[in-house]
């Protein structure tokens, strides 16, 4: 019904009334069905697709209402497509709730990784974690020089002082400590993205385990062509190398390229334990984090026996730590 200008009112015609009822279900529902094939087929090219993939777990959610309303509307087909929409999606997040996962038996690994938002991240709140923790891998990204010291006047160099270091004073800087000797792998990653190190760790009571520190560039305008090309630069796990990938991704699990990682002999160890929807960024802000990009990504091999996420003061990243099990 419309208001006439001259008073009075107009009514909608019941055909023109009867078109938008018809035609809301599938407005509504459109959106999310292209999502969900995008999602499930791994359609998304270039950056702001990307970007807008890794709320995917919101999306599953949302993609309700469309349901919803082509139900109360009793509009068959659109209620079809609807019910495959939010299958499809809810079939792509939810498993992440629940751990299936058994840990196995071997020797216990312990790995913690923390973005340090340009060496800002809490160096006492960090250590706090380490003592409470007790990692046998610190993975670190954009580390400074600024905040090794740091790091090393607050105790990291007694309880963790092998490492292998590419600091910069920028967001390109990484590094990792351990408590066993670490040897570093200069060339086991080719230089695409951040600096990400990598070293042998001599685990005790069986055969070393690589370890790689995770920084690919985000997928921001053109660089989600070097993010890419990070993402596939990374070795597949194969032979008997056991490779553990720790660090900031700047990928979600709903990401093409992050699943095609996973494809290669590797899982994520939060979704190993029903963790895979905690969200790591941005942390420390207005807003609480809202998407999952900071992982520990194993060899399928591996086991996995609990992962936390932790906030830290001073960095917008959450500190994620996984205790694993490594095959002897």
């Amino acid at each position: 019904m419309e208001e006439n200008p001259v008073g009075g009112t107009i009514v909608t015609p019941p055909r023109r009334r009867g078109r938008f009822t018809k035609a809301l279900p599938w407005l509504a529902v459109t959106p999310f069905a292209a999502w969900a094939a995008a999602r499930v087929a791994g359609l998304e090219r270039g950056s702001l697709p990307t970007q807008i993939m890794t709320v995917t777990p919101y999306a599953a959610a949302g993609s309700l209402l469309p349901l919803l309303l082509a139900a109360l509307t009793r509009n068959r087909a659109a209620t079809a497509l609807a019910v495959v929409t939010t299958a499809a999606l809810g079939l792509s997040v939810l498993p992440r709730a629940f751990g299936t996962a058994e840990a196995g038996t071997g020797r216990p690994l312990k790995v913690l990784t923390i973005n340090m938002l340009f060496g800002r991240a809490d160096v006492s709140a960090i250590m706090e974690l380490v003592r409470r923790f007790d990692p046998d891998v610190l993975s670190t990204q954009e580390l400074t020089p600024g905040a090794v010291i740091d790091l090393d006047e607050a105790g990291l160099k007694d309880l963790m002082p092998h490492r292998v270091l590419q600091d910069e004073w920028s967001a390109g800087g990484s590094g990792l400590f351990a408590k066993y000797p670490l040897t570093a792998l200069w060339d086991l990653i080719p230089p695409v993205g951040h600096k990400m190190p990598a070293g042998v760790l001599a685990l005790p009571g069986g055969r070393p385990v690589e370890v790689v520190d995770v920084h690919p560039y985000p997928p921001l305008g053109a660089q989600v062509h070097n993010w890419n090309a990070a993402l596939e630069s990374f070795p597949s796990a194969s032979g008997d190398t056991i490779r553990i990938l720790a660090g900031d991704f700047n990928a979600s699990l709903d990401h093409a390229a992050m699943r095609r990682l996973l494809r290669r002999g590797y899982k994520d160890a939060a979704d190993q334990v029903g963790q895979g929807l905690t969200p790591t960024w941005p942390a420390n802000k207005r807003i609480p984090p809202i998407i999952t990009i900071d992982h520990v990504v194993v060899d399928s091999r591996v086991g996995v026996r609990a992962v936390s996420v932790h906030d830290v003061p001073g960095t917008d990243h959450r500190a994620v730590f996984a205790e694993l099990i490594v095959p002897r």
